[in-house]
């Protein structure tokens, strides 16, 4: 029992590392990233996002949190998680590979303007990449929510927000944070509390 207490107590310590890092490296990016999600959403585009295994979740949560709510009652904002219509998943991993799997949606879905949103832990997601890639070629603006190094998608994304921790389940915690954060900042910009006369 101690052994697991102590286990615990340092997981805790290292994921309040990492916050601490988000918190000291990357606020300044992350305000810059809800603006322009603002921006792009205030002028009538959408959010496409996506992401493998784990970070695949964390698309799907960016997505819910935008068409939901987070913490306004407001309107329904635009956003489509790629990682959730499994025949076209399928289908293009079957006839292309599965790299292909998100850059076919974003070539079908997205148009100048829109948001694109790729999240991957090492940085290096194949089919995140090349989605990614895709979406500059298209003038989308494109998001990196990282870790590590940033791999080779934090040198091609407008908007880089990596997490420069090496364990996976600390860049997914910090991905979360970031994710409601950029949610809050969002929400806050474009449904700003109405003016009160005095």
């Amino acid at each position: 029992m101690t052994g697991d207490i102590k286990q615990i107590h340092r997981h805790f310590e290292k994921h309040q590392q990492a916050m601490a890092q988000v918190a000291e490296g990357l606020s300044a990016t992350i305000a810059e990233t809800a603006g322009v999600i603002a921006a792009a959403l205030g002028k009538g585009g959408k959010i496409l996002v996506m992401g493998n295994g784990g970070s695949a979740a964390d698309a799907q949560h960016l997505a819910a949190e935008m068409v939901g709510r987070f913490l306004l009652e407001r309107r329904a904002l635009p956003a489509i998680a790629l990682t959730t219509d499994t025949s076209i998943l399928t289908a293009v991993g079957n006839d292309y590979g599965f790299d292909e799997v998100f850059k076919r949606q974003v070539e079908a879905l997205a148009v100048p303007g829109d948001i694109v949103v790729g999240i991957s832990t090492s940085g290096c997601s194949n089919n995140v990449f090349h989605a990614l890639m895709a979406a500059n070629s298209m003038g989308c603006k494109t998001i990196g929510l990282l870790g590590r190094d940033g791999g080779n998608i934090g040198g091609i994304v407008d908007l880089n927000l990596t997490v420069p921790v090496m364990e996976t389940p600390h860049i997914q915690e910090a991905h979360v944070a970031i994710i409601h954060i950029l949610c809050d900042l969002v929400e806050k910009t474009l449904f700003p509390p109405p003016e009160t006369g005095r």
